[in-house]
């Protein structure tokens, strides 16, 4: 299965975040892919954390969501809408949530992101809790490939990243590929985002595929990009440093079989 992360540089006007995404999605398609994953934030990085609030959806409904079925649905392609603000019960905080949606434009799986990120250097200051509601519930959609492999997949979203117990718990239910958009600092990108993506693929012996924000955006914040595509033995396939572009690689099931087979650590687990 040909597999697309696409990454971007998303600003705080949806409209043009949208024709972004959709330029790149069918690039992607053109590619050849028949799963495209989209980063966190991919419809808007705002001036200030509350402006989530402002483009925020019911789940089922709205500009967003009508946006991702339509891309789906118009380029034949298994998409996911890295993340989008979904309304709460409470009306100053949204879930970060990401969506799954089928070649015929049916959002087939929702994620609601559980780790809210936290960090203060003392120059950069960021708390998502300020206006994100955090999601309890870890999530795992199939995807039956073109090539008769059904795929079973699981989702996270940026800082689950460092939360190894989360891809524990997916490959115990046998997952073969992990996404994590995300919208990483370029601060704690550099230090942590390629070796936190390789161990997850190495520890639970799965694909992990991460797309990301890459680049200055409008309100000066910098995120790290380098959206990758990795391999169950932790080898970079395919990545991207920063700008917005596609990033696409064959996943092979019959590369899970083996590399699971020579190293069975996951059947040697006693914790």
């Amino acid at each position: 299965m040909k597999l697309a992360a696409i990454q971007m540089v998303s600003t705080g006007v949806l409209s043009e975040n949208l024709l972004q995404a959709r330029v790149l999605l069918e690039q992607a398609a053109q590619e050849g892919a028949e799963l495209a994953v989209l980063p966190e934030y991919f419809c808007l990085i705002g001036q200030h954390d509350g402006d989530k609030l402002a483009i925020q959806e019911p789940f089922g409904a709205g500009p967003i969501q009508h946006f991702l079925a339509d891309a789906a649905r118009d380029l034949g392609l298994w998409l996911v809408g890295g993340t989008l603000p979904l309304s709460t019960s409470q009306p100053d905080r949204v879930y970060n949530s990401s969506l799954v949606f089928n070649p015929q434009g049916d959002c087939v799986a929702r994620y609601d992101k559980i780790h809210l990120f936290r960090f203060d250097n003392g120059v950069e200051s960021y708390d998502e809790s300020r206006v994100l509601e955090r999601g309890h519930q870890p999530t795992r959609f199939a995807l039956p490939s073109k090539d008769g492999h059904l795929w079973n997949i699981g989702l996270s979203v940026c800082y689950d990243l460092r939360f190894a117990e989360l891809y524990r718990g997916y490959a115990h239910d046998g997952v073969d590929l992990i996404l994590v958009p995300s919208a990483f600092t370029h601060t704690t990108g550099q230090a942590h985002w390629e070796v936190l993506l390789r161990a997850r693929a190495i520890e639970n012996l799965a694909y992990v595929a991460a797309a990301a924000q890459g680049g200055v955006h409008p309100n000066g914040r910098r995120t790290w990009g380098q959206s990758m595509l990795i391999d169950p033995w932790g080898l970079v396939l395919a990545q991207q440093a920063q700008e917005p572009g596609v990033v696409c690689a064959e996943l092979s099931p019959h590369t899970l079989v083996q590399r699971r087979s020579q190293l069975p650590a996951l059947q040697h687990r006693v914790l």
